[in-house]
């Protein structure tokens, strides 16, 4: 079961990276070209690859109509630093990540994963059985940007360190890569946090900018060769047991797209910090939401699984 629902994961994720750029022409309104950022280089695992082959098997399906192009990191932008391109149509889409963009609205944090959270079946479920899907895209419409949850990696480490952490004084003082809500958490810790791509984090601990990364699952992480300069690795992943990817596209672009073509997007897409609530009102909301589902939530996940 856990098994296909990675492999399921991996393939919604894939899945997302189908871009859509989108501009129609007078002469046959079906010819669609178009361009995707992806926030992930092809060679990492799980979440590299998948965007080239699912942009051929769409080009393919509609029988070269829809013709979308796949672009690495640092040729429209750097890894995470899409956010502005997709919502002023510079870039017609990306594939990546919600809380890569929690410098425009903190919520995004949450939208991608939070400490202790939920595993991922009960996160997917609330976005598409609770609110989270219209939250998101409420939020994200807000700047000319269209949401659609593209899957759910399993479990992170807590992370990649050059020492042995054997006491939480060690934390004190270091300076490490951590995403989303749960750097707040290292920071109450004294830890000096930054999000940094994934592509520029072996860098920064090759020139002792950060002395310590999170960044994914084990599989993902060999990719970028983090354990050749900090070899401990510790588990389990208490900031993200799950963490959700996403396709944005712009609103624009997104609304000149041929029905078919936005559900063969939708379709392909398919296969807690106190301070933080009371500093921003989208949190609050978000986290209401997800309390409120939860409760409900709990009673199937007490008793439909063994113990």
């Amino acid at each position: 079961m856990i098994c296909a629902f990675i492999k399921r994961a991996s393939l919604l994720a894939a899945t997302a990276a189908i871009a859509v750029g989108m501009g129609t022409g007078d002469a046959d309104a079906k010819k669609v070209r178009g361009k995707i950022h992806q926030a992930y280089g092809q060679n990492i695992a799980v979440i590299g690859p998948p965007g080239h082959r699912i942009a051929d098997a769409v080009r393919r399906m509609s029988g070269g109509d829809f013709d979308i192009k796949v672009f690495e990191p640092d040729a429209f932008a750097g890894g995470f630093a899409y956010y502005d391109g997709v919502s002023q149509g510079a870039i017609d889409a990306a594939f990546g990540t919600p809380g890569a963009n929690q410098g425009k609205n903190s919520a995004y944090s949450f939208l991608s994963s939070f400490p202790f959270g939920p595993s991922a079946p009960e996160f997917l479920a609330w976005f598409k059985y609770g609110v989270g899907n219209e939250i998101a895209r409420e939020l994200y419409a807000r700047d000319n940007i269209h949401f659609i949850l593209c899957g759910m990696i399993p479990p992170e480490t807590s992370g990649w360190f050059r020492e042995e952490i054997k006491s939480l004084d060690q934390l004190k003082g270091l300076k490490m890569r951590f995403f989303g809500v749960g750097a707040k958490v290292m920071q109450k810790f004294g830890v000096s946090t930054q999000q940094i791509a994934g592509g520029d984090i072996y860098p920064a601990l090759e020139l002792d900018t950060i002395d310590a990364t999170e960044f994914s699952m084990p599989a993902i992480d060999r990719s970028y060769g983090f354990y050749q300069i900090a070899k401990y690795n510790y588990f389990p992943g208490w900031h993200q047991q799950p963490t959700a990817t996403d396709l944005t596209v712009n609103m624009d672009k997104w609304n000149e797209l041929p029905e078919e073509y936005k559900a063969m997007l939708e379709i392909a897409c398919n296969a807690n910090i106190a301070e933080e609530i009371a500093a921003n009102p989208d949190v609050a909301k978000l986290w209401e939401s997800y309390s409120t589902f939860h409760e409900g939530y709990k009673v199937w996940g007490e008793r439909g699984y063994l113990k």
